[in-house]
Protein backbone atom coordinates (compact mmCIF):
# COMPACT_ATOMS: atom_id res chain seq x y z
CA UNK A 1 0.00 0.00 0.00
CA UNK A 2 1.66 3.21 -1.18
CA UNK A 3 -0.02 6.62 -0.77
CA UNK A 4 -0.99 8.20 -4.07
CA UNK A 5 -2.09 11.76 -4.78
CA UNK A 6 -4.04 11.79 -1.53
CA UNK A 7 -3.74 12.46 2.19
CA UNK A 8 -4.05 9.38 4.40
CA UNK A 9 -4.18 8.79 8.15
CA UNK A 10 -3.51 5.46 9.84
CA UNK A 11 -3.30 4.85 13.59
CA UNK A 12 -1.24 1.84 14.65
CA UNK A 13 -1.77 2.64 18.34
CA UNK A 14 -3.75 5.00 20.54
CA UNK A 15 -7.09 4.79 18.73
CA UNK A 16 -9.49 2.55 20.60
CA UNK A 17 -7.27 2.71 23.69
CA UNK A 18 -5.58 5.29 25.90
CA UNK A 19 -1.82 4.92 25.52
CA UNK A 20 0.64 3.42 23.01
CA UNK A 21 0.18 6.26 20.51
CA UNK A 22 1.56 5.71 17.01
CA UNK A 23 0.07 7.64 14.08
CA UNK A 24 0.96 7.64 10.39
CA UNK A 25 0.26 10.27 7.75
CA UNK A 26 0.76 9.43 4.08
CA UNK A 27 0.77 11.34 0.80
CA UNK A 28 2.61 11.35 -2.53
CA UNK A 29 4.19 7.96 -1.91
CA UNK A 30 5.65 8.84 1.51
CA UNK A 31 4.78 8.29 5.18
CA UNK A 32 5.62 10.13 8.39
CA UNK A 33 4.99 8.90 11.93
CA UNK A 34 3.79 11.08 14.81
CA UNK A 35 4.74 9.63 18.22
CA UNK A 36 5.74 6.09 19.11
CA UNK A 37 4.59 5.22 22.60
CA UNK A 38 3.98 2.27 24.89
CA UNK A 39 1.46 1.26 27.49
CA UNK A 40 1.71 -0.79 30.66
CA UNK A 41 0.59 -4.36 30.78
CA UNK A 42 -2.56 -5.82 32.31
CA UNK A 43 -3.50 -9.32 33.54
CA UNK A 44 -4.11 -10.42 29.94
CA UNK A 45 -0.32 -10.61 29.53
CA UNK A 46 1.08 -12.58 32.52
CA UNK A 47 4.68 -11.76 33.37
CA UNK A 48 4.80 -8.72 31.07
CA UNK A 49 5.27 -5.07 32.03
CA UNK A 50 5.45 -3.14 28.73
CA UNK A 51 3.26 -3.29 25.63
CA UNK A 52 4.11 -1.73 22.23
CA UNK A 53 2.27 -1.19 18.95
CA UNK A 54 2.90 -3.74 16.22
CA UNK A 55 4.60 -1.79 13.43
CA UNK A 56 4.66 -4.54 10.81
CA UNK A 57 2.69 -2.36 8.37
CA UNK A 58 5.24 0.44 8.30
CA UNK A 59 8.28 -1.83 8.80
CA UNK A 60 7.40 -3.39 5.44
CA UNK A 61 7.34 0.13 3.97
CA UNK A 62 10.23 1.63 5.91
CA UNK A 63 11.89 2.83 2.68
CA UNK A 64 8.94 5.23 2.30
CA UNK A 65 9.00 6.40 5.94
CA UNK A 66 10.67 9.81 6.28
CA UNK A 67 10.89 10.21 10.05
CA UNK A 68 9.21 10.14 13.46
CA UNK A 69 8.04 13.47 14.89
CA UNK A 70 7.38 13.52 18.65
CA UNK A 71 4.78 15.81 20.25
CA UNK A 72 5.93 15.53 23.89
CA UNK A 73 7.77 13.34 26.37
CA UNK A 74 5.14 11.16 28.04
CA UNK A 75 5.79 7.42 27.92
CA UNK A 76 2.64 6.74 25.90
CA UNK A 77 4.16 8.94 23.16
CA UNK A 78 7.91 8.14 23.30
CA UNK A 79 8.23 4.96 25.38
CA UNK A 80 8.57 2.49 22.47
CA UNK A 81 11.39 4.40 20.77
CA UNK A 82 14.28 2.50 22.43
CA UNK A 83 12.70 -0.81 21.42
CA UNK A 84 11.29 -0.21 17.94
CA UNK A 85 12.81 2.90 16.34
CA UNK A 86 16.15 1.34 15.36
CA UNK A 87 14.40 -1.22 13.14
CA UNK A 88 12.67 1.58 11.23
CA UNK A 89 15.98 3.28 10.50
CA UNK A 90 14.61 6.84 10.30
CA UNK A 91 15.51 10.04 12.17
CA UNK A 92 13.61 11.34 15.20
CA UNK A 93 12.51 14.96 15.72
CA UNK A 94 11.61 16.55 19.07
CA UNK A 95 11.83 19.82 21.01
CA UNK A 96 14.71 20.15 23.53
CA UNK A 97 13.12 18.78 26.72
CA UNK A 98 11.51 15.84 24.92
CA UNK A 99 14.72 15.18 22.98
CA UNK A 100 16.71 15.07 26.22
CA UNK A 101 14.34 12.48 27.67
CA UNK A 102 14.64 10.42 24.49
CA UNK A 103 18.43 10.72 24.39
CA UNK A 104 18.75 9.37 27.93
CA UNK A 105 16.51 6.44 27.03
CA UNK A 106 18.64 5.67 24.00
CA UNK A 107 21.80 5.90 26.11
CA UNK A 108 20.41 3.33 28.55
CA UNK A 109 19.87 0.93 25.64
CA UNK A 110 23.19 1.71 23.94
CA UNK A 111 21.43 3.11 20.87
CA UNK A 112 22.68 6.69 20.69
CA UNK A 113 24.89 5.96 17.67
CA UNK A 114 22.21 3.88 15.94
CA UNK A 115 19.35 6.40 15.92
CA UNK A 116 19.57 9.96 14.62
CA UNK A 117 17.89 12.37 17.06
CA UNK A 118 17.25 15.91 15.79
CA UNK A 119 16.44 18.73 18.22
CA UNK A 120 13.89 21.26 16.92
CA UNK A 121 13.68 24.53 18.80
CA UNK A 122 10.41 25.36 20.57
CA UNK A 123 7.90 26.68 18.03
CA UNK A 124 10.33 25.55 15.33
CA UNK A 125 9.56 23.82 12.05
CA UNK A 126 10.91 21.15 9.72
CA UNK A 127 10.22 19.74 6.27
CA UNK A 128 10.04 16.02 5.52
CA UNK A 129 9.31 15.40 1.85
CA UNK A 130 5.77 16.63 1.12
CA UNK A 131 5.12 17.24 4.83
CA UNK A 132 5.84 20.50 6.59
CA UNK A 133 5.76 20.45 10.41
CA UNK A 134 5.46 23.37 12.81
CA UNK A 135 5.50 22.96 16.59
CA UNK A 136 2.76 24.86 18.44
CA UNK A 137 2.97 24.86 22.27
CA UNK A 138 -0.16 23.83 24.19
CA UNK A 139 -0.61 23.37 27.92
CA UNK A 140 -0.31 19.81 29.21
CA UNK A 141 0.98 17.97 32.29
CA UNK A 142 4.58 17.93 31.07
CA UNK A 143 7.01 20.54 29.82
CA UNK A 144 6.90 21.28 26.10
CA UNK A 145 3.57 19.76 25.25
CA UNK A 146 3.00 20.51 21.58
CA UNK A 147 0.48 20.36 18.82
CA UNK A 148 1.73 19.88 15.27
CA UNK A 149 0.58 21.94 12.32
CA UNK A 150 1.19 19.67 9.34
CA UNK A 151 1.20 21.21 5.86
CA UNK A 152 0.56 18.89 2.92
CA UNK A 153 -0.34 19.43 -0.75
CA UNK A 154 -3.89 18.33 0.09
CA UNK A 155 -4.62 20.46 3.14
CA UNK A 156 -3.42 21.33 6.62
CA UNK A 157 -3.74 19.08 9.67
CA UNK A 158 -3.83 20.30 13.25
CA UNK A 159 -2.63 17.32 15.31
CA UNK A 160 -3.23 18.32 18.93
CA UNK A 161 -1.16 15.76 20.79
CA UNK A 162 -2.18 15.80 24.46
CA UNK A 163 -3.45 19.20 25.56
CA UNK A 164 -5.64 21.35 27.79
CA UNK A 165 -6.38 25.04 28.31
CA UNK A 166 -4.77 26.66 31.35
CA UNK A 167 -4.97 30.33 32.36
CA UNK A 168 -2.02 29.83 34.73
CA UNK A 169 0.11 27.01 33.27
CA UNK A 170 3.19 27.63 35.52
CA UNK A 171 5.59 26.01 32.99
CA UNK A 172 5.79 27.23 29.40
CA UNK A 173 3.72 29.72 27.38
CA UNK A 174 0.97 28.04 25.34
CA UNK A 175 -0.26 29.35 22.00
CA UNK A 176 -2.83 32.10 22.46
CA UNK A 177 -6.47 31.99 21.34
CA UNK A 178 -5.61 34.71 18.83
CA UNK A 179 -2.79 32.63 17.32
CA UNK A 180 -4.99 29.54 17.07
CA UNK A 181 -7.84 31.56 15.57
CA UNK A 182 -5.43 32.92 12.96
CA UNK A 183 -4.63 29.34 11.95
CA UNK A 184 -8.33 28.69 11.61
CA UNK A 185 -8.61 31.76 9.38
CA UNK A 186 -5.92 30.30 7.11
CA UNK A 187 -7.87 27.07 6.79
CA UNK A 188 -7.54 23.70 8.51
CA UNK A 189 -8.60 20.54 6.72
CA UNK A 190 -8.50 18.13 9.69
CA UNK A 191 -8.30 18.37 13.47
CA UNK A 192 -6.81 15.16 14.88
CA UNK A 193 -7.74 15.56 18.51
CA UNK A 194 -7.24 14.12 22.02
CA UNK A 195 -10.45 12.45 23.27
CA UNK A 196 -9.44 11.41 26.81
CA UNK A 197 -11.70 13.70 28.84
CA UNK A 198 -14.61 14.19 26.44
CA UNK A 199 -17.09 13.02 29.08
CA UNK A 200 -15.96 15.72 31.52
CA UNK A 201 -18.60 18.48 31.41
CA UNK A 202 -16.20 20.98 32.99
CA UNK A 203 -12.85 22.43 32.00
CA UNK A 204 -9.82 20.58 33.29
CA UNK A 205 -8.73 23.43 35.58
CA UNK A 206 -5.56 25.41 36.14
CA UNK A 207 -2.24 24.43 37.70
CA UNK A 208 -2.42 27.69 39.65
CA UNK A 209 -5.59 26.46 41.36
CA UNK A 210 -3.81 23.24 42.33
CA UNK A 211 -1.02 25.25 43.95
CA UNK A 212 -3.49 27.17 46.11
CA UNK A 213 -5.38 24.00 47.07
CA UNK A 214 -2.20 22.14 48.01
CA UNK A 215 -0.95 25.02 50.14
CA UNK A 216 -4.30 25.08 51.92
CA UNK A 217 -4.20 21.32 52.46
CA UNK A 218 -0.59 21.12 53.70
CA UNK A 219 -0.42 24.24 55.87
CA UNK A 220 -2.45 22.91 58.85
CA UNK A 221 -0.74 19.52 58.94
CA UNK A 222 1.36 18.80 62.03
CA UNK A 223 3.06 15.64 60.79
CA UNK A 224 5.13 14.73 57.79
CA UNK A 225 3.50 15.43 54.42
CA UNK A 226 4.13 13.15 51.45
CA UNK A 227 2.70 14.13 48.06
CA UNK A 228 2.63 11.65 45.23
CA UNK A 229 2.18 12.74 41.63
CA UNK A 230 3.22 11.80 38.09
CA UNK A 231 6.99 12.20 37.84
CA UNK A 232 6.77 13.72 34.37
CA UNK A 233 4.53 16.58 35.49
CA UNK A 234 7.18 19.31 35.62
CA UNK A 235 4.55 21.97 36.28
CA UNK A 236 3.38 20.02 39.35
CA UNK A 237 6.96 19.70 40.59
CA UNK A 238 7.30 23.48 40.29
CA UNK A 239 4.02 23.81 42.19
CA UNK A 240 5.24 21.49 44.97
CA UNK A 241 8.38 23.57 45.32
CA UNK A 242 6.15 26.59 45.91
CA UNK A 243 4.06 24.58 48.39
CA UNK A 244 7.21 23.71 50.33
CA UNK A 245 8.22 27.38 50.51
CA UNK A 246 4.74 28.56 51.48
CA UNK A 247 4.44 25.99 54.29
CA UNK A 248 8.02 26.34 55.57
CA UNK A 249 8.93 22.74 54.82
CA UNK A 250 12.15 21.23 53.48
CA UNK A 251 11.73 19.36 50.19
CA UNK A 252 12.79 15.74 49.73
CA UNK A 253 12.34 13.62 46.57
CA UNK A 254 11.83 9.83 46.57
CA UNK A 255 11.89 7.98 43.27
CA UNK A 256 14.45 7.52 40.47
CA UNK A 257 12.08 8.79 37.79
CA UNK A 258 11.65 12.02 39.76
CA UNK A 259 15.43 12.41 39.98
CA UNK A 260 15.68 11.92 36.21
CA UNK A 261 12.89 14.34 35.32
CA UNK A 262 14.28 17.05 37.62
CA UNK A 263 17.73 16.68 36.05
CA UNK A 264 16.32 16.90 32.51
CA UNK A 265 14.09 19.84 33.42
CA UNK A 266 16.97 21.83 34.92
CA UNK A 267 19.19 21.04 31.93
CA UNK A 268 16.53 22.57 29.68
CA UNK A 269 15.79 25.74 31.64
CA UNK A 270 13.01 24.58 33.96
CA UNK A 271 12.76 24.19 37.76
CA UNK A 272 15.69 26.49 38.52
CA UNK A 273 13.71 28.00 41.39
CA UNK A 274 13.00 24.59 42.95
CA UNK A 275 14.17 24.69 46.60
CA UNK A 276 17.35 22.83 47.49
CA UNK A 277 16.54 19.17 48.13
CA UNK A 278 17.41 17.34 51.34
CA UNK A 279 18.38 13.66 51.45
CA UNK A 280 16.44 10.93 53.23
CA UNK A 281 18.52 10.99 56.42
CA UNK A 282 18.18 14.76 56.73
CA UNK A 283 14.44 14.57 56.09
CA UNK A 284 13.95 11.96 58.79
CA UNK A 285 15.97 14.05 61.23
CA UNK A 286 13.82 17.17 60.77
CA UNK A 287 10.82 17.96 62.97
CA UNK A 288 7.88 16.17 61.38
CA UNK A 289 6.04 19.35 60.42
CA UNK A 290 9.10 20.69 58.59
CA UNK A 291 9.38 18.09 55.83
CA UNK A 292 7.56 17.66 52.52
CA UNK A 293 8.31 14.52 50.50
CA UNK A 294 7.51 14.13 46.80
CA UNK A 295 7.25 10.45 45.92
CA UNK A 296 6.55 8.29 42.90
CA UNK A 297 3.98 5.48 43.02
CA UNK A 298 0.60 7.20 43.07
CA UNK A 299 -0.75 4.56 40.63
CA UNK A 300 0.05 1.70 43.00
CA UNK A 301 3.25 0.59 41.26
CA UNK A 302 4.68 -2.11 43.56
CA UNK A 303 8.34 -1.11 43.16
CA UNK A 304 7.83 2.67 43.36
CA UNK A 305 8.70 4.78 46.39
CA UNK A 306 5.19 5.08 47.86
CA UNK A 307 4.62 1.31 47.89
CA UNK A 308 7.96 0.81 49.67
CA UNK A 309 7.11 3.53 52.18
CA UNK A 310 3.76 1.86 52.87
CA UNK A 311 5.50 -1.51 53.33
CA UNK A 312 8.08 0.03 55.69
CA UNK A 313 10.91 -0.83 53.26
CA UNK A 314 12.06 2.72 52.49
CA UNK A 315 14.32 5.22 54.28
CA UNK A 316 11.33 7.56 54.49
CA UNK A 317 9.06 6.45 57.32
CA UNK A 318 5.47 7.50 57.95
CA UNK A 319 3.50 7.02 61.15
CA UNK A 320 0.27 8.02 62.81
CA UNK A 321 -0.37 11.73 62.30
CA UNK A 322 1.44 11.91 58.97
CA UNK A 323 -0.43 12.59 55.72
CA UNK A 324 -0.19 11.34 52.13
CA UNK A 325 -1.75 13.56 49.47
CA UNK A 326 -2.55 11.97 46.08
CA UNK A 327 -2.01 14.80 43.59
CA UNK A 328 -2.88 12.62 40.63
CA UNK A 329 -5.81 11.01 38.88
CA UNK A 330 -6.47 7.29 39.21
CA UNK A 331 -5.77 5.69 35.84
CA UNK A 332 -8.51 3.11 35.12
CA UNK A 333 -7.26 -0.36 35.97
CA UNK A 334 -5.06 0.81 38.86
CA UNK A 335 -7.81 1.03 41.48
CA UNK A 336 -6.97 -2.26 43.20
CA UNK A 337 -3.23 -1.56 43.39
CA UNK A 338 -3.82 1.95 44.75
CA UNK A 339 -6.38 0.66 47.24
CA UNK A 340 -3.90 -1.92 48.52
CA UNK A 341 -1.37 0.81 49.34
CA UNK A 342 -4.00 3.08 50.86
CA UNK A 343 -5.20 0.27 53.12
CA UNK A 344 -1.66 -0.30 54.40
CA UNK A 345 -1.23 3.41 55.09
CA UNK A 346 -4.61 3.57 56.85
CA UNK A 347 -3.67 0.59 59.04
CA UNK A 348 -0.65 2.59 60.26
CA UNK A 349 -2.80 5.62 61.10
CA UNK A 350 -1.59 7.68 58.14
CA UNK A 351 -4.17 10.17 56.88
CA UNK A 352 -4.86 10.49 53.16
CA UNK A 353 -6.20 13.24 50.91
CA UNK A 354 -7.21 12.60 47.29
CA UNK A 355 -8.59 14.75 44.50
CA UNK A 356 -12.08 13.73 45.65
CA UNK A 357 -11.60 15.56 48.93
CA UNK A 358 -9.69 18.63 47.73
CA UNK A 359 -8.80 20.23 44.40
CA UNK A 360 -5.22 18.99 44.53
CA UNK A 361 -5.05 17.71 40.96
CA UNK A 362 -6.11 18.84 37.50
CA UNK A 363 -6.06 16.76 34.35
CA UNK A 364 -3.77 17.41 31.41
CA UNK A 365 -6.55 16.68 28.92
CA UNK A 366 -9.45 18.85 27.69
CA UNK A 367 -13.00 18.68 28.98
CA UNK A 368 -15.97 19.53 26.80
CA UNK A 369 -15.74 23.34 27.20
CA UNK A 370 -12.09 23.24 26.09
CA UNK A 371 -12.90 21.03 23.11
CA UNK A 372 -15.64 23.46 22.09
CA UNK A 373 -13.18 26.37 22.28
CA UNK A 374 -10.63 24.56 20.14
CA UNK A 375 -13.29 23.77 17.53
CA UNK A 376 -14.28 27.45 17.49
CA UNK A 377 -10.70 28.62 17.01
CA UNK A 378 -9.49 26.02 14.50
CA UNK A 379 -12.76 25.52 12.56
CA UNK A 380 -11.69 22.29 10.81
CA UNK A 381 -13.60 20.72 7.96
CA UNK A 382 -12.97 17.25 9.42
CA UNK A 383 -12.63 16.00 13.00
CA UNK A 384 -10.65 12.80 13.64
CA UNK A 385 -10.84 11.80 17.32
CA UNK A 386 -7.82 9.87 18.65
CA UNK A 387 -6.23 9.13 22.05
CA UNK A 388 -9.22 7.39 23.59
CA UNK A 389 -11.20 4.22 23.86
CA UNK A 390 -13.95 3.76 21.29
CA UNK A 391 -16.54 5.30 23.63
CA UNK A 392 -14.40 8.43 24.01
CA UNK A 393 -13.77 8.83 20.29
CA UNK A 394 -17.39 8.17 19.31
CA UNK A 395 -18.58 10.75 21.84
CA UNK A 396 -16.08 13.35 20.62
CA UNK A 397 -17.24 12.79 17.03
CA UNK A 398 -20.84 13.30 18.12
CA UNK A 399 -19.90 16.40 20.14
CA UNK A 400 -17.88 17.88 17.28
CA UNK A 401 -20.74 17.47 14.81
CA UNK A 402 -23.07 19.05 17.36
CA UNK A 403 -20.65 22.00 17.56
CA UNK A 404 -20.84 22.56 13.81
CA UNK A 405 -17.93 20.59 12.32
CA UNK A 406 -19.03 19.30 8.93
CA UNK A 407 -17.47 15.81 9.06
CA UNK A 408 -16.20 13.47 11.77
CA UNK A 409 -14.37 10.20 11.13
CA UNK A 410 -14.49 7.57 13.87
CA UNK A 411 -11.59 5.19 13.33
CA UNK A 412 -9.63 2.63 15.30
CA UNK A 413 -6.16 1.16 15.09
CA UNK A 414 -5.68 -0.30 11.63
CA UNK A 415 -8.39 1.75 9.89
CA UNK A 416 -6.97 3.50 6.82
CA UNK A 417 -8.57 6.93 6.51
CA UNK A 418 -8.50 9.12 3.40
CA UNK A 419 -8.76 12.76 4.45
CA UNK A 420 -8.48 14.23 0.94
CA UNK A 421 -9.42 14.48 -1.84
CA UNK A 422 -13.12 13.72 -1.75
CA UNK A 423 -15.32 12.85 1.18
CA UNK A 424 -13.24 11.85 4.22
CA UNK A 425 -13.71 8.35 5.59
CA UNK A 426 -12.32 4.88 6.23
CA UNK A 427 -11.27 3.22 2.97
CA UNK A 428 -9.67 0.02 4.24
CA UNK A 429 -8.05 -1.91 7.05
CA UNK A 430 -4.36 -2.61 7.57
CA UNK A 431 -2.57 -4.82 10.05
CA UNK A 432 -2.26 -3.48 13.59
CA UNK A 433 -1.80 -5.17 16.91
CA UNK A 434 0.32 -5.35 20.03
CA UNK A 435 3.78 -6.52 20.97
CA UNK A 436 4.94 -7.31 24.50
CA UNK A 437 8.33 -7.01 26.15
CA UNK A 438 8.75 -10.36 27.90
CA UNK A 439 12.01 -10.22 29.80
CA UNK A 440 14.42 -9.02 27.12
CA UNK A 441 12.43 -10.42 24.18
CA UNK A 442 9.75 -8.66 22.11
CA UNK A 443 6.91 -11.02 21.16
CA UNK A 444 3.45 -10.84 19.58
CA UNK A 445 0.92 -10.13 22.32
CA UNK A 446 -1.38 -12.86 21.02
CA UNK A 447 1.28 -15.31 19.89
CA UNK A 448 2.11 -18.82 21.05
CA UNK A 449 4.08 -17.80 24.17
CA UNK A 450 1.39 -15.56 25.62
CA UNK A 451 -1.31 -18.09 24.72
CA UNK A 452 0.53 -20.84 26.55
CA UNK A 453 1.18 -18.63 29.54
CA UNK A 454 -2.49 -17.69 29.83
CA UNK A 455 -3.41 -21.38 29.80
CA UNK A 456 -0.82 -22.09 32.48
CA UNK A 457 -2.06 -19.19 34.60
CA UNK A 458 -5.67 -20.36 34.40
CA UNK A 459 -5.40 -24.16 34.46
CA UNK A 460 -1.94 -25.09 35.73
CA UNK A 461 0.36 -27.73 34.32
CA UNK A 462 1.14 -31.43 34.83
CA UNK A 463 4.42 -33.05 33.80
CA UNK A 464 4.60 -36.79 33.17
CA UNK A 465 7.77 -38.82 32.64
CA UNK A 466 7.63 -42.45 31.52
CA UNK A 467 10.36 -44.94 30.59
CA UNK A 468 9.55 -47.65 28.04
CA UNK A 469 11.52 -50.77 27.19
CA UNK A 470 12.23 -52.00 23.70
CA UNK A 471 8.78 -53.58 23.47
CA UNK A 472 7.03 -50.37 24.43
CA UNK A 473 6.19 -51.59 27.95
CA UNK A 474 6.72 -49.62 31.14
CA UNK A 475 10.20 -49.90 32.59
CA UNK A 476 9.42 -48.45 35.99
CA UNK A 477 6.75 -46.32 37.59
CA UNK A 478 5.57 -43.19 35.73
CA UNK A 479 6.41 -39.90 37.44
CA UNK A 480 3.62 -37.32 37.69
CA UNK A 481 4.25 -33.76 38.92
CA UNK A 482 1.38 -31.23 38.97
CA UNK A 483 2.14 -27.49 39.10
CA UNK A 484 -0.52 -24.90 39.89
CA UNK A 485 -3.25 -27.56 40.01
CA UNK A 486 -5.62 -27.31 43.03
CA UNK A 487 -4.89 -30.76 44.47
CA UNK A 488 -2.71 -29.77 47.42
CA UNK A 489 -5.00 -31.43 49.99
CA UNK A 490 -5.17 -34.66 47.96
CA UNK A 491 -1.83 -34.58 46.21
CA UNK A 492 -0.73 -38.16 46.94
CA UNK A 493 -4.10 -39.64 46.06
CA UNK A 494 -4.28 -37.62 42.84
CA UNK A 495 -0.79 -38.73 41.78
CA UNK A 496 -1.49 -42.36 42.60
CA UNK A 497 -4.70 -42.42 40.56
CA UNK A 498 -3.11 -40.53 37.68
CA UNK A 499 -0.16 -42.95 37.61
CA UNK A 500 -2.60 -45.82 37.29
CA UNK A 501 -4.39 -43.99 34.44
CA UNK A 502 -1.04 -43.59 32.68
CA UNK A 503 -0.34 -47.33 33.09
CA UNK A 504 -3.73 -48.18 31.60
CA UNK A 505 -3.17 -45.78 28.67
CA UNK A 506 0.12 -47.50 27.84
CA UNK A 507 -1.00 -51.06 28.37
CA UNK A 508 -4.42 -50.63 26.75
CA UNK A 509 -3.90 -48.10 23.97
CA UNK A 510 -6.98 -46.70 22.30
CA UNK A 511 -8.07 -48.31 19.08
CA UNK A 512 -8.32 -44.83 17.59
CA UNK A 513 -5.11 -43.85 15.89
CA UNK A 514 -4.26 -40.17 16.27
CA UNK A 515 -3.41 -38.41 13.05
CA UNK A 516 -0.61 -35.95 12.46
CA UNK A 517 -0.57 -32.89 10.23
CA UNK A 518 -2.39 -33.31 6.95
CA UNK A 519 -4.25 -36.37 8.25
CA UNK A 520 -1.12 -38.58 8.16
CA UNK A 521 -1.28 -41.55 10.51
CA UNK A 522 1.25 -41.10 13.32
CA UNK A 523 3.58 -43.80 14.67
CA UNK A 524 3.04 -45.91 17.77
CA UNK A 525 5.24 -43.65 19.92
CA UNK A 526 3.12 -40.63 19.02
CA UNK A 527 -0.05 -42.60 19.70
CA UNK A 528 1.17 -43.64 23.14
CA UNK A 529 2.31 -40.11 23.99
CA UNK A 530 -1.06 -38.66 23.03
CA UNK A 531 -2.89 -41.39 24.96
CA UNK A 532 -0.86 -40.51 28.07
CA UNK A 533 -1.56 -36.79 27.64
CA UNK A 534 -5.30 -37.34 27.34
CA UNK A 535 -5.38 -39.75 30.29
CA UNK A 536 -3.62 -37.24 32.56
CA UNK A 537 -5.82 -34.38 31.43
CA UNK A 538 -8.97 -36.45 32.07
CA UNK A 539 -7.70 -37.33 35.54
CA UNK A 540 -7.03 -33.66 36.33
CA UNK A 541 -10.48 -32.67 35.06
CA UNK A 542 -12.08 -35.44 37.09
CA UNK A 543 -10.36 -34.25 40.26
CA UNK A 544 -10.46 -30.48 39.82
CA UNK A 545 -12.62 -29.43 36.89
CA UNK A 546 -9.48 -27.92 35.33
CA UNK A 547 -7.93 -28.74 31.96
CA UNK A 548 -4.22 -28.23 32.57
CA UNK A 549 -1.41 -28.12 30.07
CA UNK A 550 0.09 -31.63 30.09
CA UNK A 551 3.72 -32.24 29.13
CA UNK A 552 4.76 -35.83 28.43
CA UNK A 553 8.41 -36.92 28.44
CA UNK A 554 9.02 -40.42 27.08
CA UNK A 555 12.40 -42.14 27.57
CA UNK A 556 13.52 -45.34 25.86
CA UNK A 557 15.11 -47.54 28.54
CA UNK A 558 17.76 -50.15 27.89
Amino acid sequence: MKPGKELLFLALGGSGEIGMNANLYGCDGKWVMVDLGMTFSDPAYPGVELVFPDLEFIEERSDDLLGIVLTHGHEDHIGALPYLAADLGVPLYATPFTADLIRRKLEEQGLVKDIQLNVIENEGSLQLGPFGFRYLPLAHSIAEGNALLIDTPYGRIFHTGDWKLDDEPVIGVPSTPAALSALGDEGILALVCDSTNVFNPESSGSEGDVRDALIAAVKPLKGRALITTFASNVARLHTLGEVAKATNRQLCVAGRSLDRIIAVAKANGYLHDLPDLVDFDTAMGLPRREVLVIATGGQGEPRAALARVAEGNHQIKLEKGDTVLFSSKVIPGNEIAIGRIQNKLAADGVQMVTDRQADIHVSGHPGRPELAEMYRWIRPKVLVPVHGEMRHMTEQARFGLEQGIAHAVVQKNGDLVRLAPGKPGVIGQERSGRLVLDGDVILPADGLTMGERRKLAVNGQVSVAVALDGRGRLAGDPVVRPLGLPVEDDLEAFIAETVQDVRDAIEKPSSAKPKGKGGRQTGREDNVQEAIRLAVRRAATRWTGKKPVVTVLMIQAG
